[in-house]
């Protein structure tokens, strides 16, 4: 760990960013949690981090950059949470390509994209007339856009999120979502939004699966030993 310690969460007031925080702060970061209504401000100081207020939507990248400098790491856990698919397609990727062009002028090399499981292949296994379509698309695009960056990245790939409790394990899947092993039942492909959190702290204080994506499910592995 570098003697600057500062994590930017963007989303903060998600439930994935609202878990994290707490992990984050004792590994020792201090953690600023963005913001755009000043009311959730109160969450965010009991989960351990400073609020930052921003609308994301529409800063700019030199907002961005500007609440980024001297950050260690930027962490993405931010989305439109299903609404409009113009406000899917602003969030999840105009703001997230933002936040990826800022952290580069900001000179943050490390960035965290929580994106999906299935985020690399969706696009072309669903219509365009589904509803996920513009969710797909945007995680889609803006996963190959840090990719295509010089930044050090690392995507995670959830599968569908769940409240319950981390167990701290996980099980690492494929490219495509699916066992490493053999084909698996969808009701496993199932990921507590508290194991996102537990591998977020990870990576960001050990620097595993740099300019990688990593897939995972709760599963039986310690996140330790499964992500390196």
């Amino acid at each position: 760990m570098t003697s600057n310690n500062r994590i930017v969460i963007l989303g903060g007031h998600g439930k994935v960013a609202l878990l994290a925080a707490p992990k984050l702060a004792a590994a020792g970061f201090a953690v600023d949690a963005v913001i755009r209504n000043p009311e959730h401000a109160a969450d965010v100081e009991a989960a351990g981090a400073t609020p930052r207020i921003l609308d994301i939507e529409t800063a700019s990248v030199d907002e961005l950059a500007a609440l980024f400098a001297g950050a260690q790491a930027v962490v993405f856990s931010a989305g439109a949470g299903g609404g409009s698919p113009e406000r899917t397609h602003r969030v999840d990727f105009v703001a997230a390509t933002r936040s990826i062009d800022a952290a580069k002028q900001a000179g943050v090399d490390r960035y965290v994209m929580v994106s999906y499981a299935r985020a690399d292949v969706d696009i072309d296994a669903i219509p365009e007339s589904n509803s996920f379509y513009a969710y797909a698309k945007a995680k889609h695009d803006a996963d190959a856009y840090l990719r295509a960056s010089e930044l050090n990245y690392t995507i995670l790939g959830p599968g569908l999120l769940t409240l319950e409790p981390a167990t701290g394990k996980v099980l690492i899947a494929d490219a495509d979502g699916e066992g490493v092993d053999a084909p698996l039942d969808d009701d496993a492909k199932v990921t507590s939004r508290d194991n996102v959190a537990a591998v977020i702290a990870h990576v960001v204080a050990t620097g595993a699966a740099s300019r990688t994506k990593v897939n995972f499910y709760d599963g039986e592995t310690p996140i330790a030993d499964a992500i390196r």
